[in-house]
């Protein structure tokens, strides 16, 4: 199973929030470069992640980006669930349907390992994802190779 671009981009986000200081809280501009990911990306995700809970956006001065109590100890597995939808991993009801979705076990079968999958994730916090050793690299992250 791959996670969508979108997910993946949540979850890098997420931790950056999760090592910043609570004095500390950049713009959704200021993330996206520290992560490697452009702007429209991080922005929609951002928007996401404040509806899901997640991410708290102040706008103006004084204003950026902080993870919430619940973005920092919700489970990982519960936010992957969210952002990534609850649809099958193939495609059975797509256009043409597949001719085997009135007899086929393969649906069953993968649905349950996408649930182990999940599963797996559903014990760890954001803040378990941000110690040592990720935290520190993750605290040194300033944009895009080249930028000052």
């Amino acid at each position: 199973m791959r996670l969508t671009k979108s997910t993946d981009i949540a979850l890098r986000i997420a931790m950056r929030l999760a090592v910043l200081g609570d004095d500390e809280q950049p713009t959704t501009r200021e993330v996206a470069d520290a992560v490697a990911v452009p702007y429209n990306h991080a922005a929609k995700v951002v928007s996401r992640l404040q509806h899901l809970g997640v991410v708290e956006a102040r706008r103006g001065r004084g204003g950026g980006l902080a993870l919430t109590p619940a973005g920092r100890t919700g489970s990982i597995g519960r936010l992957v669930r969210e952002l990534e939808g609850v649809g099958d991993v193939v495609g059975c009801e797509d256009d043409p349907p597949c001719p085997l979705r009135s007899a086929c076990r393969l649906r069953g079968v993968l649905r349950q390992a996408q649930e182990a999958f999940y599963a797996a994730l559903d014990p760890y916090t954001v803040d378990d994802l941000v110690g040592p050793p990720t935290g520190p690299v993750l605290l040194a992250l300033t944009g895009r190779p080249g930028q000052d």
